[in-house]
């Protein structure tokens, strides 16, 4: 693999739910070792620190937890993503999920700029396609998909620069999806891939046919990574477990495949709580999946012999 230019901006977000300690999760990646991994391969890697939510003058609706916070790191992080892209490959440390709705929007600006048409990998245990309106818990990091894709109802955030089309949009790892989702998902032509399809044919076949439009399409490709992608036996540091995820090797084969299509042009790393974790494992896990999807070879692993 070619050597990037890598640029990591800390997310703290931790307004897209009430449960506390997602803040924490740029400085577990960065102790975890994520900037000498990639640094390892060859990259060049710089660390812009953390970016930090504006004031925004928003009127908090009881309902929705911290919305005007939340609307504050859509704006920041929108402009930190339009800023980075043209210089290299954005990583953003998370933070919470909702965070994704100014990276991704900040990349959809510059995607609209370059004349390039914006796919977005969604790996998660959930579709986090609720609007404003149709929430029922309120938190904010599950109405990131429904922001980005232009659902109405949401006239306090920035507008979205170039709303995703649900055909450039593809869900893997699906396993908890309210009903209003299911509903407004049908409506679209979104991709969406739930754990019995990954169980009745593999996780390869669908990653590899979204690769393939993107790669017709000559589209950027920004991979949203959730911890709980993932089962919880192997990454426990989440906050919204959910039994029956992604195996180890099915995420890192996802990683992989990734890798060798050359297409993904920004990350998020989101809903790593290091406060749930053991010793820094899932910070550890998530590491290794990230140097994977960069290069990283089981081959580049000493092993030690047998003999």
């Amino acid at each position: 693999m070619e050597s990037r230019d890598i640029i990591l901006i800390g997310a703290p977000v931790d307004s897209g739910k009430r449960r506390r300690g997602c803040l924490m999760g740029p400085d577990a990646y960065r102790v975890a070792g994520l900037a000498e991994a990639l640094s390892s391969l060859g990259h060049r890697v710089v660390d812009r620190g953390n970016v930090a939510p504006d004031p925004v003058d928003v009127a908090e609706d009881p309902r929705l937890f911290a919305l005007g916070e939340t609307v504050g790191w859509t704006v920041s992080l929108m402009r930190a993503a339009e800023e980075a892209a043209p210089q290299g490959m954005p990583i953003f440390l998370g933070g919470d999920h909702a965070l994704s709705m100014g990276s991704v929007a900040g990349v959809a600006a510059h995607a609209q700029r370059v004349g390039r048409p914006l796919f977005l990998l969604w790996l998660d245990a959930h579709s986090d396609f609720h609007t404003l309106a149709s929430t029922e818990t309120g938190n904010l990091h599950g109405v990131s998909v429904a922001y980005l894709a232009g659902r109405d109802g949401f006239s306090m955030f920035p507008a979205m620069p170039a709303p995703i089309p649900g055909k450039n949009i593809c869900m893997i790892g699906l396993r908890s999806v309210d009903p209003a989702e299911r509903a407004a998902l049908a409506e679209t032509e979104t991709h969406l891939a739930d754990m019995r399809h990954i169980d009745e044919v593999g996780i390869r076949t669908p990653l590899a046919d979204f690769l393939a439009r993107v790669d017709a399409a000559n589209g950027l490709l920004h991979v949203s990574l959730d911890v709980d992608f993932l089962d919880p036996g192997i990454a426990p540091a989440v906050g919204t477990t959910s039994p029956g995820g992604a195996t180890l090797r099915e995420a890192h084969l996802v990683m992989e495949m990734l890798c060798d299509s050359g297409l993904v042009s920004s990350l998020d790393l989101v809903e790593l709580n290091p406060f749930l974790d053991e010793r820094g494992r899932t910070a550890g896990v998530m590491v290794d999946l990230t140097a994977s999807l960069l290069g990283r070879r089981i081959f580049d692993r000493p092993t030690r012999s047998l003999a």
